[in-house]
This record gives C-alpha cells, structure tokens and sequence, in this order.
C-alpha cells in the first residue's frame, strides 16, 4: 500500500474478532491462560496489550521498520534506547537537540557511565573526528530543535557503518510521511507521537521502530523490564491521529511555507531558521516547523501579546499553531553558555504553524 493508505489499513486493522472497522481499546491488566504459560498471545499488560500492538505494528509499517514500540512519553522512548547502552560506552549527539534529551543525556545516563560528546552533525568531519574506540553510536535530529540543522542521513549512516556504530534518527519533526530514516541507513528510528503522529495535543506518547529482529528483542526485553509503556487509551487515540497524518501535514507544509514568505517581509524579524535555506534540494519538504529572531525583547513581548491563533505553550505538532521561546521554555535545561554558542537566544521564537485559515495566522506575526 502506499503512504496515504497504510495510515489506515496498516497495523493491525480493525478486530477480526467483531468486524469492528477501528480497532478496540483493550482496557485490561492481565489475560486467562488456559495452563501455566499457554495464553493467546497475551499474558500481561506491560509485556503486551492489543490495542499497544496495533500502533507498534503501525509505526514498524510506517517507518518500515522490522518491529516498533510505543512508550509513554517521547523522553521515554529516548530513554529507552539509551539503555541499549554499558557504562563506559560513548555516544555521539547532534549538538542541537530538544532541551529534555540534553538533560537527560547530562543529568541522568552520565550518572551510569554513559560517556557523550555533542557536534554539528551537518559537519560530516566533525562527526568523523569524535569517534573513539569505545564509541557505540550516534545520535542526530533532522532537522534539528530548534535550529533546524540540516544532516544527511545518508552520509552519517556511510560513517557509523564503518566504524559499526549504530544511528539513531530522531524523526519527530518530519514524520515517516516526508523522512524514512530506516530506509537511508539508520538503525533506530524514534519519534515524540505527542507531536506530528498525534496531532491534536491531546496525548503524550513516544514511539521508536528498529530496522533488525536483534534490536527489537533488546528493546523489548527493556520495555518489559523498565515499564513504561503507552496504555490502550493513548494508543487508541494516537492510531487515531494517525489515520489523518497526511492531510494535516499537507497543510501544515503549506501554512508554514506562506509564514516564512510573510516574515522575511518583516522588519523587526532579523533572522529565518529553516531547512528550505540550508538544503540543496529545492523539492524536498520540511514540515510545519519554523524558528526566527526578532530584534529585541520589546518586540517579542509585542507580538506575544497580540497573538489570537498562536497559542503560546511548549510543544509542537498539533492542528492548532503554537509558539514558545526555547530558551526560557523547551530548551531552559541546556546551559546558558551551550544556548549561546548555538545561537538559542532570548529572541528566538520557534513556530509550530498549525493548520488554521492561513490568513489568520499572518495577522498574529504582523505588528
């Protein structure tokens, strides 16, 4: 099936059981085994839950990916592939990640010896430069938050593969509707589902697809172990969001693409951070995600207090257009002198251009 189908028919679709055309929220614990061990593919709801499966099987679809994994929150997920990982492993990062993965990354695996080290992995030789001997992978964004770097995954998959590390692809920006990272080399691929797969900011969940049988059973074997998982009724609602993935991003792509016309004809807007001005490729398409600096906090407390549609909260994704100022916001738990040296200044606005009348929206970035 192609990409506009498989949203709603891939997975698991509908129940074989009722003929129900959506499949059903399993709100149950445990299962009935019929002797010690012998059950109907269920026993335990950590370990496995139907309506769970249905959005796994649906992400590994997407992403085509051999299995996937729904945990209860982005940084979940994150963390979860993090613990493939042995004390004195290093990993390499993107330098500009969502500011939950620095934290994690700096305050809680480096208590247990996990070693990192952060570059512009858009510079394919600063990448190169840091591996070490005990280097076990490499971990980008692309685009990246809230920079929106831009990495060639291809380039970074040809580099780990020599040096047989393993890539992680967060791919929550873009979504498997516009970047199959499994499909240009990548091992892992992850997405915060609160976001573009969800769609409507009404859950919180994390999802990640593996390309290889033998990663998947060691993610399991963590997700069973560690426990956190997505419940039936969240995996119910992200399947649901799913379903209409394309269409929102059409419009997403669209609204965001007439917002970056209307800022760069504004005076107090000083600076554009998009893949469009950082990518060779003038077909490709980046998402609804956009990020500017205006010249100054007098300006940014303007705007901020006229907005009508703009809903100024932290996240990203939804149908509505939200904004923040990462460096006070999503971006807070990266220290002061890493914010300045990517350029995460107090003026620096990232937008989530949601899919309202797009007139309405020009009129909130319009002073």
């Amino acid at each position: 099936m192609k990409f506009n189908s498989l949203v709603i028919h891939g997975g698991i679709d509908g129940d074989k059981h009722t003929g129900a055309v959506t499949v059903p929220i399993y709100q149950t614990s445990t299962y009935t085994q019929s002797a010690p061990g012998v059950h109907k593919g269920f026993e335990y709801s950590r370990t496995g839950n139907p309506t769970r499966q249905a959005l796994e099987k649906l992400i590994a679809d997407l992403e085509e990916g051999s299995d996937g994994f729904a945990f209860s929150s982005g940084m979940a997920a994150i963390s979860s592939v993090l613990m493939l990982f042995n004390s004195g492993d290093h990993i390499i990062f993107g330098d500009d990640l969502y500011g939950g993965t620095h934290r994690v990354i700096n305050h809680v695996f480096k208590n247990f010896g996990i070693e990192s080290s952060f570059v512009d992995s858009s510079n394919l030789q600063d990448v190169k430069e840091a591996i070490k001997p005990n280097t076990k992978a490499i971990f980008i964004e692309t685009p990246s938050n809230p920079m929106m770097k831009v990495t060639d995954i291809s380039s970074i998959a040809k580099i780990s593969k020599e040096s047989n590390l393993l890539l992680i692809v967060d791919n929550t920006f873009m979504t498997p509707y516009l970047q199959k990272p499994l499909n240009l080399g990548a091992d892992i691929v992850l997405h915060s589902a609160t976001k573009y797969l969800g769609g409507h900011s009404d859950l919180v969940a994390g999802l990640v697809a593996v390309n290889k049988k033998s990663l998947a059973e060691k993610l399991h074997f963590i997700q069973n172990s560690v426990g956190a998982i997505l419940g039936p009724q969240d995996s119910w609602l992200l399947i649901k969001g799913i379903k209409t993935l394309p269409l929102r991003m059409d419009r997403h792509i669209y609204n965001t693409e007439r917002v970056i016309e209307h800022l760069q004809a504004q005076s107090w807007v000083t600076k554009i951070h998009h893949p469009k001005f950082k990518s060779q490729d003038n077909s490709q398409k980046f998402g609804g995600m956009v990020a500017f600096e205006v010249k100054d906090k007098e300006t940014l407390d303007r705007l901020i207090k006229k907005f009508k549609i703009f809903t100024f909260a932290e996240s990203l994704g939804g149908v509505e257009s939200l904004i923040s100022v990462p460096a006070q916001m999503t971006h807070a738990a990266v220290d002061e002198d890493v914010r300045k040296e990517l350029g995460i200044t107090d003026t620096l606005m990232r937008a989530s251009v949601g899919v309202e009348d797009i007139d309405d929206i020009l009129k909130d970035l319009t002073l």
